[in-house]
């Protein structure tokens, strides 16, 4: 995935996404919402599938960060190949 260097440094931008019947708006950085983009993609599972399943995991921690902490912290542990591959 490239990366274009004026989208590196962008800050958040906040979309609504429905998760569990319910809408919610998650601010995200462009290269994080590209990064969500690419691995639903690779999950095969539609963006608001794959958010929630990363709220899922986020809810059963002892500690739940937001939501778009959570994700953040879930793309980078993906990234570093520390997430249970269960495709």
């Amino acid at each position: 995935m490239d990366i274009d260097p004026n989208e590196l440094y962008h800050p958040p931008v906040k979309r609504s996404i429905t998760i569990a019947g319910h809408q919610t708006s998650i601010s995200l950085e462009p290269l994080f919402w590209d990064l969500l983009k690419s691995v639903s993609e690779s999950h095969g599972l539609p963006l608001n599938a794959m958010v929630a399943r990363i709220d899922m995991e986020r809810i059963s921690s002892d500690d739940p960060p937001g939501l778009g902490t959570a994700i953040r912290l879930w793309l980078t542990n993906d990234l570093l190949g520390k997430n249970a591959q269960d495709d």
